[in-house]
């Protein structure tokens, strides 16, 4: 049976800025959206929305849904990556909480689109859905009879 790991990417995106995060992978500064697995107990809102924490120290909850992308990484790992967008009022202050974490950067599209250190080309790919104006509402990825949720039997 096909087992892809499933993660979950927010783009943030306030006063024409993304919000990006800086991890060091081998001696580099990669650049990534906030991003992570999805864990056993939690749907995918609310792993796009632990995530966003983690890495930012910002509690956010998505608008939106943009895309699923199914994808093989470098090292031929399988992954499902649903990608959700964040639109903020402005732009605000950061405190990465995962210790994988070195910082968050404010840059513009054409500074993602440009840039040298992205962890993968889904970064830049997440970008090009963003512009392109796909926009899902989240119902579309919505969870059934969820054991997790409050009042289900």
């Amino acid at each position: 049976m096909f087992k892809p790991h499933v993660t979950v990417a927010c783009i943030v995106h306030a006063e024409d800025k993304f919000l990006v995060v800086e991890e060091t992978i081998n001696g580099k500064a990669l650049w990534n959206q906030p991003a992570g697995h999805l864990e056993a107990d939690e749907t995918l809102v609310q792993a796009a929305e632990r995530e966003l924490w983690e890495e930012t120290g910002i509690r956010a909850t998505p608008q939106h849904f943009i895309r699923m992308h199914q994808w093989i990484a470098p090292d031929k790992t399988p992954f499902l990556r649903f990608l959700f967008l964040i639109e903020l009022d402005e732009i605000c202050p950061t405190e990465p909480h995962d210790s994988d974490i070195d910082r968050c950067l404010w840059v513009s599209a054409e500074e993602i689109l440009n840039a040298a250190n992205l962890r993968s080309k889904l970064v830049a790919e997440s970008i090009h859905a963003y512009q392109s104006g796909e926009r899902y509402p989240l119902s579309l990825i919505g969870a059934f009879n969820w054991p997790f949720t409050e009042g289900v039997k």
